[in-house]
């Protein structure tokens, strides 16, 4: 295959069973994937492998964020198209995740097609359908939350100080939500 058309594929994700997968998924439409758990995986694979394409789960093991690898990735190249997958999306971290350079931002449960959809479609569209629903209150909380928690690099104390709540509290609200 000529390398400037080979797809060079980096998956971040902690959950080894669902990388695997996915990096099976991949390598049968062509790519050349590599498995990274978490920054330090990353950073160590790019010395010597640049992606084309990456897949960075949100929520990392041991990490506060996968916002930190989206980040790190479009430094090292600003044309790579990076899909940011998450298990409790929010508005907070959509917006901070196509600003340091994910090209798209989707819920899991995502498949190969969704993803290698979002690779594809890298410009917004107009197309897409507005909701008549309004936001609950428990959505605009979470959403709330989640944008302070963005703020204070996911340090929960400090989290918990700037919203005026105890930190046992926010912990258990944390804990029903199950931040991924």
């Amino acid at each position: 295959m000529n390398p400037s058309t080979e797809k060079r594929l980096l998956i971040v994700e902690d959950d080894a069973a669902f990388a695997r997968t996915l990096a099976k998924s991949f390598e049968r439409r062509g790519y050349s994937v590599r498995q990274a758990a978490g920054l330090g995986d990353v950073q160590a694979i790019t010395m010597g492998y640049v992606p084309t394409h990456a897949v960075v789960d949100l929520k990392l093991q041991g990490e506060a964020s996968g916002l930190a690898c989206v980040q790190f990735l479009h430094q090292c190249d600003e044309e790579m198209l990076i899909v940011v997958l998450t298990g409790f999306a929010s508005i907070a971290t959509a917006v901070e995740a196509i600003k340091l350079g994910a090209c798209h931002y989707l819920a899991k449960p995502s498949n190969t097609d969704d993803i290698e959809a979002a690779f594809k479609r890298s410009e917004g569209s107009t197309d897409v359908e507005l909701t008549q629903r309004a936001s609950s209150i428990k959505t605009l909380e979470w959403e709330h939350i989640h944008q302070t928690l963005a703020e204070t690099g996911f340090n929960i104390s400090e989290t918990a100080r700037r919203l005026g709540m105890h930190r046992r509290t926010l912990a258990r609200k944390l804990g029903k939500q199950q931040v991924k």
